[in-house]
C-alpha cells in the first residue's frame, strides 16, 4: 500500500551506500522539531500557576517520572531523560502518522527494530557494568533444581535475545494494522454511491478516535517494557 511506501526526497550516496533522505527521515524531524517546541514553549514561563500548555507538559513529566520510579525506584531516575525521550519520540510519531497525506515511521519494523535494539543493547551494558559477570545469574532463576538448569538456563537465554524482536513487532504490528483498516474504510467510503458512504465514514470516525488511544498505548508499553528491561539490569530480580 503507498501509504507505507518509503520514498526518497533527497538522494544522497556515501561510499557506495545509500543515505537518502526519505519521508520517514522527514516525519522524524518533524516529530523533533514539534517535540522540543513544545516543551521549549510550555516551559519557557516557569509559572507558579502554570498555564495549560505548562500543565500539560508537567502532566506527561510526571507520568513518564512516575513509571521509571514505579518500575526502577529512584535509582533509576538517572534514566529518566532517556526513557522520556523514547515515551515522547513514539507518541509523537505514531500520532502525526494519523494525519491524513502523512507517513506513518512506526509503521515500519526497521524502525522499531531499531528502537528494541538500541533500549536491548543500553540494559544489557548497563546489566554487565553493574554487576559484570554477575549479570549472567540473570539467566539462572533462584530456586530451581540444579537437574532442570539445561532446560530452564536455554529458555531464558531464548526469551532475552527475542527481546527486541517482540518489543519491535508489537508496535510495528499495531500501527500498521490499524491504517490497514482505515485505509480499508476509507476506500469503501470513496467507491460506494452517497448512501453507502455513512457507515464507513462512521467507521473511520470511531476507528480514528480507537487508532488516536492505541498510538498513546502502543507508545505507554513501549516505554513500560523499557523500564522492565532496565530494572532487570539495574535491581537483578532473579
Amino acid at each position: 500500500m503507498e501509504q507505507f511506501e518509503i520514498r526518497k526526497l533527497w538522494d544522497l550516496n556515501f561510499l557506495g551506500h545509500d543515505i537518502s533522505f526519505t519521508n520517514s527521515s522527514l516525519m522524524m524531524i518533524v516529530a523533533l522539531v514539534l517535540i522540543s517546541g513544545f516543551m521549549i514553549y510550555a516551559m519557557s514561563a516557569r509559572s507558579l500557576v502554570p498555564t495549560r500548555i505548562q500543565s500539560l507538559a508537567e502532566i506527561v513529566y510526571e507520568y513518564v517520572a512516575g513509571m521509571v520510579k514505579e518500575n526502577l525506584g529512584e535509582e533509576g531516575m538517572k534514566f529518566f531523560p532517556w526513557v522520556f525521550t523514547i515515551f515522547i519520540f513514539i507518541l509523537v510519531l505514531n500520532v502525526i502518522g494519523l494525519i491524513p497525506g502523512n507517513f506513518t515511521v512506526t509503521s515500519h519494523i526497521i524502525v522499531t527494530f531499531a528502537l528494541a535494539a538500541m533500549v536491548w543493547i543500553v540494559a544489557t551494558l548497563i546489566g554487565f557494568w553493574k554487576h559484570g559477570f554477575g549479570y549472567l545469574k540473570l539467566f539462572v532463576p533462584s530456586g530451581v533444581p540444579f537437574w532442570l538448569m539445561p532446560v530452564i538456563v536455554p529458555i531464558e537465554l531464548i526469551s532475552y535475545f527475542i527481546r527486541p524482536i517482540s518489543h519491535s513487532v508489537r508496535l510495528f504490528a499495531n500501527m500498521m494494522a490499524g491504517h490497514t483498516m482505515l485505509k480499508v474504510f476509507a476506500g469503501f467510503a470513496v467507491m460506494l454511491p452517497w448512501w453507502g458512504k455513512i457507515a464507513p465514514a462512521g467507521f473511520m470516525v470511531a476507528f480514528t478516535g480507537l487508532e488516536l488511544l492505541v498510538a498513546f498505548l502502543q507508545a505507554l508499553i513501549f516505554t513500560v517494557l523499557t523500564c522492565i528491561y532496565l530494572n532487570d539490569a539495574v535491581n537483578m530480580h532473579h
